[in-house]
């Protein structure tokens, strides 16, 4: 009998995405949330920079974040598309309030990302529901087969994305799944796949954590040395600097280090703009 991160591993290879994989039950997707919620009641309006930190690198400062990406039932799955040794990248929580306009283009994820190969995935936590009416994600099929298309930056206002980054190509959107996702369940998603989400029409936030998971082996382009957080394994390379778990929730020695990180990032996250 196929194990299950067998069919999850060779359904991310065939389509660039698996989903639904149960990481957690509702009730404790809803005891994180609840963590995520008193954190930003607490913060938010007291650190001009609450939002840049939660959206770029959320596990770096926040402990409980950080622990869901090293839940064995998140690792495993990634584990068996990358193998033992997996750091993460990066960890962006994506929260579309409700009755929102705010929305996410169609585009591939490596796109800006400086990486020198496809050794990543993203695993996408639902911590509220993700449904059609929240605007959950939506996967094109097999784009993950496909080079970098060309990308335009919009800069739109409701855009979430970085630079309102859009494919400049045609999207088949009849084409497109619909990622729905209860509260704990995670879908995992290649790095150059086309997708995108619209808005929340619901009256509940719709949270996710997307966590960008890599392996070692992987490195920026640009030769530039970015920060990374190792959840299993080693690292036998050393392409990126090495963060230790955060010390509290929105520690001042943790902020200065997400902040560097997010400094470095810029160099190239940002390249080209106009």
């Amino acid at each position: 009998m196929v194990d299950e991160l067998t069919v999850i591993a060779s359904s991310y290879h065939r389509n660039g995405y698996s989903f639904p994989v149960d990481a957690m039950s509702p009730e404790q997707a809803l005891a994180y949330r609840r963590q995520f919620e008193a954190a930003e009641r607490e913060y938010k309006d007291k650190d001009p920079d609450f939002d840049a930190l939660v959206f770029g690198h959320a596990n770096m400062v926040m402990p409980f974040i950080d622990e869901i990406t090293r839940l064995p039932t998140v690792l495993d799955p990634v584990r068996a598309i990358l193998g033992p040794d997996v750091m993460v990248w990066g960890a962006n929580l994506f929260i579309k309030e409700a009755r929102s306009n705010g929305y996410v283009s169609w585009h591939q994820d490596l796109t800006y990302w400086d990486l020198d190969d496809v050794d990543e995935v993203t695993a996408w936590v639902a911590l509220s529901p993700a449904t059609v009416q929240s605007g959950c994600m939506r996967y094109v099929p097999g784009t993950h087969t496909r080079e970098i298309v060309p990308h335009r930056d919009t800069f739109a206002e409701n855009n979430q994305l970085s630079r309102g980054q859009e494919v400049a190509v045609d999207v088949n959107e009849a084409e497109a799944v619909d990622v729905v996702l209860a509260p704990g369940q995670v879908a995992l998603h290649h790095g150059r796949i086309f997708h995108a989400s619209s808005a929340n029409q619901t009256d509940d936030r719709r949270i996710g954590l997307a966590i960008r998971y890599i392996s070692p082996r992987m490195q920026q382009v640009s030769g530039v040395k970015t920060y990374c957080t190792l959840v299993s394994g080693e690292d036998r390379f050393g392409h990126f600097h090495l963060t230790e778990p955060p010390r509290g929730v929105m520690h001042p020695t943790d902020r200065e280090m997400a902040h560097r990180t997010i400094t470095v990032a810029k160099e190239f996250l940002f390249a080209a703009t106009c």
